[in-house]
């Protein structure tokens, strides 16, 4: 199965924004943190792909895989 982009929930002078990766624009801007988390999520699922939540300071503090991951994981 082939993955979609990752999406990034990063700040955004509007709120936050959710992002594609390698995209220079972004997909949706939301008044706030959790609808952004929401939203990318959302899409992440449907294209199996990874989601990074940055803080405030664009630092990445969460990522959520939603892509072929082993089960049962490895180690």
């Amino acid at each position: 199965m082939k993955k979609g982009k990752d999406q990034h929930v990063v700040p955004h002078k509007d709120g936050w924004a959710v992002k594609p990766a390698g995209s220079g624009q972004a997909s949706s801007v939301h008044d706030t943190q959790r609808e952004a988390i929401s939203r990318a999520r959302e899409i992440a699922q449907n294209q199996h792909s990874e989601l990074f939540i940055h803080g405030r300071n664009g630092r990445i503090r969460e990522r959520d895989s939603h892509g072929n991951d082993p089960f049962p994981p490895k180690g």
